[in-house]
């Protein structure tokens, strides 16, 4: 009996541990956002058709539809692609959000060759806006 329960223990311990390692990994590490775009504004006027349309040619596939982070490609990343309906998320500085769209890190890639028009980062941002 002694050793039933005993056995019982150690596996509940050890499924503890496996999961605690496991949900360490699915949470995002801090984003450090150089004090230059802390405090940016958003300078363009938002047009949502063109928006929409780099949204869905290079966002998409990662952050899905809605902003959830849920993209057919996000199950195949390291790194959580993040939920922007979320208050934490809203809570950024539009500079914040656009050095992080721009930059990248991880599995985000730099988008600086991609979209090399600062214009059109803006236009995301604004978009990103609207979850």
């Amino acid at each position: 009996m002694k050793s039933k329960i005993f056995s019982a223990l150690l596996l509940t311990v050890a499924v503890g541990v496996a999961l605690s390692f496991a949900l360490s990994e699915q949470q995002t590490k801090p984003w450090p956002v150089p004090e230059k775009y802390q405090k940016m504004k958003n300078p363009v006027k938002y047009d949502k058709t063109a928006a929409a349309t780099l949204w869905t040619k290079h966002c998409k596939s990662c952050h899905g539809k809605a902003g959830k982070g849920d993209g057919p490609k996000a199950a195949q990343l390291d790194t959580p692609s993040g939920d922007f309906t979320t208050q934490t998320f809203k809570k950024q500085s539009d500079g914040a959000l656009f050095y992080k769209s721009w930059i990248g890190r991880d599995d985000m890639p730099n988008y600086e060759k991609k979209i090399p028009d600062e214009d059109d980062i803006w236009q995301l941002v604004h978009y990103m806006r609207e979850f």
